[in-house]
């Protein structure tokens, strides 16, 4: 992920009035509490066999829009689930950010919501989220689709941890104009097809942020300095259920390093990958129709009592939430 996604996030957030776009009409957002002191959002939006979509460090429900309209027409109940810290996820201080922490809240609010086996589809670093959920909760996981995303044993990169060195200038920094542009021009430079890329959708992407400035560079900080209790690495081949790996073909920065793709091959029991002509790093922005169509091929229909197959179906009756 470049660093100037980084910025995407943090730098001019001062400077923008959050035009976000709406979410879809039909869905509903409720904050999970996972711990005394924290709660995830979750959106939901449909009827049908449930698809936990997990976003990357940089995403957020409104990166997932297009999924969230297209995977309840086409029968399914889409779910976000925004890890802590991560799109519009409360950011309290002192807590866990490791990606097995994550994992094991994301576990947590599948049990409060009575949820699994389900497939997880997931951004980015959340595909390392997904893959520790599926080994170490493996009841609560029937398949996970890694969209761009690699077995990353740490949240931050190097690269990362090299702009957290100016975490505490961002806010002063905040209203320089000029850094946009260079914002626009790396998420156009992780596209295969860019024209997602407007100004209305970078003013969506980055309204977690905005909403809490500080909390969100206390958090990114806690990201660049968590480490994780075990690697995911020897692990691998504890992961029982399908895993598909998505990749744009078209040329793009970053992306899953050959030797990431190697080690999912070698250790994953059930591992296959899908290539996505003309798509890159966003395929669910770039071709969700095409995300869509994967889920689809890889969910097994519910067996009825004479044999026949129908989608199952959840009532959201159950369970004690709190709503934003």
């Amino acid at each position: 992920m470049p660093c100037a996604l980084l910025v995407l996030a943090l730098l001019s957030v001062t400077s923008v009035a959050a035009q976000q776009l709406p979410p879809p009409s039909a869905s509903q957002e409720f904050l999970i509490p996972v711990a005394a002191t924290e709660s995830l959002r979750v959106t939901i939006a449909g009827t049908g066999e449930t698809v936990v979509l997990v976003p990357g460090l940089f995403g957020s429900a409104f990166g997932y829009r297009h999924l969230l309209t297209l995977l309840p027409a086409a029968g399914y109940r889409a779910m976000v689930i925004e890890p802590l810290g991560i799109g519009r996820s409360p950011r309290p201080k002192h807590a866990d950010y490791s990606l097995t922490a994550q994992a094991d809240r994301i576990a947590a609010v599948l049990a409060r919501l009575h949820e699994g086996p389900v497939m997880v589809v997931a951004h980015s670093v959340g595909a390392s989220m997904a893959l520790r959920l599926a080994y170490r909760h493996p009841e609560l996981v029937s398949a996970v689709i890694s969209l761009d995303g690699g077995p990353a044993e740490e949240a931050a990169t190097p690269g990362f941890r090299r702009a957290m060195r100016y975490a505490p200038w961002i806010k002063w920094l905040g209203g320089i104009k000029r850094i946009r542009p260079k914002m626009r021009k790396d998420l156009v430079a992780a596209s295969g097809d860019a024209s997602w890329v407007t100004e209305a959708v970078m003013d969506g992407y980055i309204a977690g942020a905005a909403a809490d400035l500080d909390g969100t560079l206390l958090a990114f900080l806690a990201m660049a300095e968590a480490r994780e209790p075990e690697h995911l690495k020897p692990h691998l081949a504890e992961i029982r259920c399908p895993v598909r790996l998505v990749l744009g073909t078209a040329p793009h920065q970053g992306g899953v390093e050959s030797g990431q793709v190697a080690l999912l091959r070698d250790r994953l029991p059930l591992f296959a990958i899908d290539s996505v002509p003309g798509a890159g790093q966003y395929l669910f922005e770039e071709q969700p129709g095409t995300v869509v169509s994967i889920i689809a091929s890889m969910m097994p229909p519910a067996p009825t009592a004479l044999g026949a197959t129908e989608p199952s179906h959840h009532d959201d009756s159950n369970f004690s939430v709190t709503r934003p």
